[in-house]
């Protein structure tokens, strides 16, 4: 896999829930090894695109692809061996232990009626360790908090060993110590050549974390580039109704960000 290889794309993509319209004209680009991050206000339409990307939603319009090739025609075990996507939404039964829901990942590789291989259980236990959840690998999911829940899915998304991970929301019921935990763990995703398209909440965060960010209001793109750019715009300004301030600090390698009420 080279780095700044395409890996995944929209084009005038529109998505329909139910009459009504959410997505309208996006296009996007995921490259191998990037940190693209989706931000925007709530029911702006983030978390149907991220579900539109993964094929989840078929769209009114436009096309997605994976790898070049149109993503309805790839065979839904062959698309999960390439692309995973973990929400904040994700349940699982309470009785299942956690390695067996990361285990879960692992079956797109194998079929859920075959027996795991050592390379499987080894996926499994990186993907455990690269959470810090392996000591958690017994406990059932009915006894983890809301945070351990996500880690767990979290975990599973990386057994599958994609070469896309998209995420909704990964750092949602997480404290402070979890979520840098989480983001160098998808930086260390990264390095390997996976391409990382996260919705995150947090817009200090995001822009920390982030190369590029992907601004959706109304349903469509908003602003797009850099993220201390992207949070400086106008458009930033009237989708969330606030003025965005980046703050140089001498002492840190990201801006200092402030919000303040739009005049």
């Amino acid at each position: 896999m080279s780095a700044g290889e395409l890996l995944l794309s929209a084009h005038a993509l529109a998505v329909e829930r139910g009459k009504r319209r959410v997505l309208s004209d996006v296009s996007v680009e995921l490259l191998a090894g990037e940190a693209l991050v989706v931000v925007g206000p709530n029911a702006a339409g983030k978390s149907t695109l991220v579900r539109a990307l993964a094929g989840l939603l078929e769209p009114a319009a436009g096309e997605v692809r994976l790898c070049g090739r149109l993503l309805a025609d790839w065979p839904r075990d062959a698309r999960a061996r390439v692309l995973a996507l973990a929400t904040s939404e994700e349940e699982g039964p309470d009785a299942l232990r956690v390695a067996e829901r990361v285990a879960l990942g692992r079956y797109p590789h194998r079929g859920p009626f075959q027996a795991l291989r050592a390379s499987d259980h080894a996926a499994v236990a990186r993907a455990l360790e690269a959470t810090g959840i392996a000591a958690l690998a017994e406990r059932r999911l009915g006894t983890l908090s809301a945070g351990e829940r996500q880690l767990a899915t979290l975990a599973r998304g990386l057994a599958q060993e994609p070469r896309v991970l998209l995420l909704d929301e990964p750092a949602a019921h997480l404290d402070i110590g979890h979520q840098l935990q989480l983001f160098r763990t998808l930086d260390d995703v990264r390095r390997r050549g996976v391409g990382v398209l996260a919705v995150v909440h947090d817009l200090a965060r995001a822009a920390q974390w982030a190369e590029r960010m992907l601004l959706v209001a109304g349903g469509r793109i908003a602003a797009e580039g850099p993220p201390a750019a992207v949070l400086a715009s106008e458009a930033a300004s009237r989708a969330f109704g606030v003025r965005i301030r980046g703050h140089a600090v001498p002492s840190l390698p990201h801006p200092h960000y402030s919000f303040e009420e739009s005049p």
